[in-house]
């Protein structure tokens, strides 16, 4: 974090209890990362964040492979390898592949490694993150595949990430 543009909340700073209490409790081994340290300069905007990102990672019913795939390509289009490294292994881990992972990265992935449904968030996401506009025959499509609840969830995947990643490269985290 030796470039952040902003200098990040240091341990022992003031801040809320029950705000760093909340965002390590998210983490693992409540360790705060450098997203965590500058969003804590804003206790309003930390708070508001916390809750957001909180609940689309961990209380959205689509499957975790499919969020972090989302998560992973914003992070790839927008060029946050900040956003990239976090989710990258948890990508992994809910299933995904390091060949799937690294197609993400390409201008147009090779489509082939993907299944049908996949290839429709990568679609979503490419869409809503680069001209914001979404076909009518994509969201049908995601519909058919998810149904409509799981669908708002890409959707809003895609935008949350979208803000993250903007955050990120904004303030060179």
């Amino acid at each position: 974090m030796s470039h952040v543009r902003v200098t990040p909340w240091q341990d022992g700073d003031p801040v809320p209890e029950e705000l760093l209490s909340a965002i390590q409790a998210r983490r693992p081994n409540g360790e705060l990362i450098g997203i965590d340290r500058v969003l804590m300069k804003s206790v309003p905007l930390a708070t508001g964040w916390n809750g957001l990102l909180g609940r689309v990672r961990s209380e959205f019913k689509l499957d975790l492979q499919y969020l972090e795939l989302i998560m992973l390509r914003v992070a790839a289009l927008n060029k946050a390898d900040f956003e990239w490294n976090v989710h990258y292994p948890v990508y992994l881990n809910a299933g995904g592949t390091e060949q799937k992972a690294q197609a993400l990265k390409q201008i147009t992935p090779d489509h082939a490694l993907f299944d049908l449904a996949e290839q429709t968030l990568i679609t979503l996401t490419d869409q809503s993150t680069q001209r914001v506009a979404v076909d009518d025959a994509v969201i049908q499509t995601l519909k058919a595949f998810f149904g409509e609840e799981k669908t708002v969830e890409a959707v809003a995947t895609v935008a949350a990430y979208n803000m993250v990643s903007r955050f990120l490269v904004a303030l060179a985290i």
